[in-house]
Formats: C-alpha cells, structure tokens, sequence
C-alpha cells in the first residue's frame, strides 16, 4: 500500500510515520503534488498554529492539492481543523472541506483547563474510521481549539461542551485527538483508516 503523509511546517509528522511502521506502512513523507495525488491513502497531520500553517499551505500550493484529493485522507489534530472552512485562531479562512467553523474553548471550571490535553472517551462513533470497539474508548487529545457538533461529525467527545472527536465526508476524514499517541485504540484507528 502507497501511503503519504502531507510533509509542511506543522510537527508531529515523525511520530506518525513512526505508528505506520509500527502497522508495517512504509509512508513517503512529501510535500510534492504529484506523489501526493498518486498515493492510495494520504495522512495530513499537525501540531501547530492555524494562520501561520495556512500561509505555508497556500505559498507551497499544498492547500489545492489536499482539497483535491480523491483517495482516503486524514486529517490529525491541527490537520482537521485546517479541514474546516474558517479557525478563530488567527482568524483564517482555512482549506473549507467540512462546513465548520473551528472556535477557541471558553473558560472551563477549575478543573477544566485549556489547552484540553490528556485522555478522553469517544461517543457516538460513526462507522468509517471506527466501530462499535472503540465507543466509550479513551484516546489522546492536546488542542485549545475545538470543532463544535455538525452534521460531518464522526465521534463526539465532551470537556467543556461536547465538540466533534472525528469528522468524516466523502473521502475525508479527521481526529481532534492523535491516534498515533492513542494505544492500541489509536492503532486500531489508524488500521480502519488504512483498511479503507
């Protein structure tokens, strides 16, 4: 299997090239349109800021491309939100592949800080990237931006409000939270995906 991982100026790239191999994925790291287009499934990971990682997108051309794409192809983390029509943070209009705005957590109680960072359950998976094991799963999350419930949402998890866990249309899909930092969960994830 021909896997891609979207190469940009966003980390967490490493780590998961690093969970591929572990599921025995060889991935091309690449940020090259043709190679990109080729590939049977393509992972656009992220761990950074909206505004600055769109204006590389767009200077690299990255943003057509990606919202192009016709194989499987999903979006991690920042990934996902980059997905989605407009961030609050920075206030950027972003690659528009899921009709959702993309908004800052408000103060939580006490207890409830923000960045949400740490473990958390999924609710109500929807059948793609997941199945009935993996309701009620904890996985790992660190973001302080959240994509509220609409109509793509794939899974739900709830700090602060419920907000979308995984989004899924067409031939997209996201994770708010890393599968490649997940377990055993995140593994069986990231096999769905790749299974697809």
């Amino acid at each position: 299997m021909n896997v891609a991982i979207v190469k940009y100026n966003a980390g967490n790239i490493c780590s998961v090239d690093y969970a591929l191999r572990r599921l025995g994925i060889e991935a091309v790291v690449t940020a090259d349109a043709e190679l990109l287009q080729k590939a049977d499934k393509v992972i656009f990971p992220g761990v950074g800021e909206a505004h600055t990682t769109m204006q590389h997108l767009r200077q690299q051309g990255l943003d057509r491309v990606i919202a192009a794409l016709r194989q499987p192809t999903l979006g991690i983390c920042l990934g996902m939100q980059l997905m989605c029509r407009f961030s609050d943070e920075g206030g950027v209009d972003c690659l528009g592949i899921f009709d959702a705005e993309v908004k800052r957590f408000p103060a939580g109680k006490q207890q409830e800080k923000v960045p949400h960072m740490g473990w958390n359950t999924l609710g109500n998976v929807k059948d793609g990237l997941f199945d009935h094991r993996q309701e009620g799963q904890y996985v790992y999350f660190v973001h302080s931006y959240y994509v509220p419930v609409n109509e793509s949402t794939a899974a739900v998890t709830d700090y602060i409000l419920p907000f979308s866990a995984a989004l899924k249309k067409d031939n997209f899909y996201a994770t708010q939270f890393h599968p490649e930092k997940s377990g055993a969960v995140g593994e069986a994830i990231l096999k769905n995906f790749l299974n697809l």
